[in-house]
């Protein structure tokens, strides 16, 4: 299962207390931008200057460019957009595309786990869901990061899953050929 990280723009070249006033604002949807005094010296309002600091583009395009959008987010950037509003979560969990690309990624390190899963009926959300964690183990042991590995000591605190015969027959193969 994918794990779920928090997002919060940054923002940088900020003096303390407006990223405080950020922060305060990205978590209160109510409050507008706040006056910068460049604008007020000219004489423009806040609301012409620049756009909103919570502008959803998901409310604004049309489904299928937010999917677009989307689309170029890896797997844990997915999960994590999907926790941000409720439109993103709609979209992004009732796009079978999205995760069909997300599980074809997976499917290049994990082809027989991720046929298997579709053979079963399992959609492609399921499919990500089950072979994620799977398919990074298996990628770091095939490219070489635990070739220099001489005790299981070194892999503490390292994240593993079980592994089928055929998997370390793969991995003892990369190696043989490395």
């Amino acid at each position: 299962m994918a794990r779920h990280l928090s997002v919060r723009p940054r923002v940088t070249g900020m003096r303390s207390s407006d990223s405080i006033l950020l922060s305060k604002m990205h978590h209160d949807p109510c409050c507008s931008s706040p006056p910068l005094p460049e604008d007020e010296a000219v004489g423009l309002s806040p609301a012409a200057a620049a756009p909103p600091l919570h502008w959803n583009f998901a409310e604004t395009l049309p489904t299928e460019m937010s999917i677009q959008i989307f689309g170029e987010l890896d797997t844990a950037s997915l999960c994590s957009a999907a926790l941000t509003c409720r439109r993103w979560n709609q979209i992004i969990e009732g796009s079978e595309r999205l995760w069909r690309q997300q599980c074809m990624m997976v499917r290049a390190v994990c082809q027989r786990e991720v046929d298997r899963d579709r053979h079963h009926g399992l959609s492609w959300k399921v499919t990500v869901a089950r072979n994620y964690s799977l398919s990074r183990v298996k990628h770091d042991w095939l490219r070489g990061r635990y070739s220099s590995v001489t005790s299981a000591n070194e892999l503490l605190g390292q994240r593993m899953v079980p592994l089928d015969v055929e998997t370390w027959g793969e991995i003892l193969q990369a190696e043989l050929d490395r």
